[in-house]
């Protein structure tokens, strides 16, 4: 039996939440969503935890020149040092 996406279950649902939300998917738009008050929640939790660690870890943007330093260490370490 093959279910659409308006009727599947919630655990195939939750099942395919990581990837949806890891390929940038607008999850609020799913149609399981219309219809499934027990994952609308659990969405919405998993927003709020998302916005909290952002809030506590943000990105950051490396200084200048840090790629070029890193090469350059690399760069000067000799090839020999990695057999010991």
């Amino acid at each position: 039996m093959t279910m659409t996406q308006n009727n599947i279950s919630c655990t195939a649902f939750q099942n395919q939440l990581p990837e949806l939300i890891g390929a940038g998917e607008n999850v609020s738009n799913h149609p399981h969503l219309q219809s499934c008050t027990l994952c609308r929640a659990l969405l919405s939790e998993l927003e709020t935890i998302a916005a909290a660690a952002r809030d506590l870890f943000p990105i950051a943007e490396p200084p200048d020149g840090l790629w070029i330093k890193l090469q350059t260490a690399i760069e000067s370490e000799s090839p020999a040092s990695y057999l010991n």
